[in-house]
């Protein structure tokens, strides 16, 4: 499928690449572009024909953050509308991007491609897993533009994904980091030459499809809830429940023969 903003194609079975596409803005976010992620995570969210998504941006850079020369009306737009009113809805458009990646079954990969920076470095840690171009950086640049440093969710993602120390000086000082530096702290998994950059990430998805699909999505609805879970009890408790559920799948059972008849599993999602 083609939109004007938004991209999708299926360059591998069961993977599904969504390109940012705004390539002489940077890819910046404007209430289309927006609107036009929340319908695909829609429309793939319980697709079991979906095994990974891919997000990357068109041209030169992944998402350069906030269109600030024209972002749009969110959905739902009043006429007349006060601006705390139209500003909070704006705001609410674009953060509940962060449960939609959530709540996609299959894992997301960001293969950032350019500049990430601000609401598009936002963009990238909804995501699962991070690789990135040799080239690219992270621009924490919320601060930079009169605003606080903790905007779109990344004062809750980036301390769990960096540590409390780093991630404040980068979001006090409206800092860079620079691939080999997000690879060295652990922002990102993985930094590749640019042009590999899209084939390494397919290649995790498709490294990620060859496993059960109920397994995937257990194991990843597991990992963000117990992001959030305040105690190993309670994190081994629901991990026990989940556990359980996949050893009365059909696949698990067709996992078992296939590793006892050294094999290739064949799975149905049953």
């Amino acid at each position: 499928m083609t939109s004007t903003v938004i991209e999708t194609e299926e360059p591998r079975p069961g993977i599904l690449l969504v390109r940012l596409n705004r390539p002489d803005k940077l890819n910046a976010m404007t209430s289309e572009l927006i609107q036009g992620l929340h319908e695909v995570l829609d429309r793939v969210r319980d697709d079991s024909r979906v095994r990974a998504v891919v997000l990357t941006g068109a041209g030169r850079a992944f998402c350069a953050g906030f269109d600030f020369r024209g972002y749009g009306d969110a959905p739902g737009a009043v006429p007349d509308e006060g601006r705390p009113q139209a500003g909070l809805r704006v705001q609410e458009h674009i953060v509940d991007l962060g449960e939609a990646f959530r709540r996609v079954r299959a894992p997301i990969i960001a293969a950032v491609n350019g500049a990430a920076a601000g609401g598009g470095m936002a963009l990238s840690l909804f995501c699962d897993i991070r690789v990135m171009a040799s080239s690219a950086a992270f621009h924490a640049s919320f601060i930079k533009r009169g605003l606080g440093g903790g905007d779109i969710g990344v004062s809750w993602l980036l301390p769990r994904l960096i540590g409390f120390s780093r991630a404040s000086e980068l979001l006090l000082t409206g800092g860079t980091l620079d691939a080999a530096e997000a690879e060295r702290i652990g922002l990102v998994s993985t930094v590749v030459p640019d042009g590999e950059l899209l084939e390494a990430a397919l290649d995790r998805a498709s490294a990620i499809a060859e496993n059960s699909p109920f397994g995937v999505w257990m194991t990843k609805s597991v990992l963000w809830a117990n992001l959030e879970n305040p105690s190993f009890r309670s994190a081994v408790q629901l991990e026990n429940r989940t556990q359980i559920l996949s050893t009365m799948t059909k696949d698990h059972q067709e996992a078992v023969e296939a590793f006892l008849e050294k094999r290739p599993p064949v799975y149905r999602n049953r």
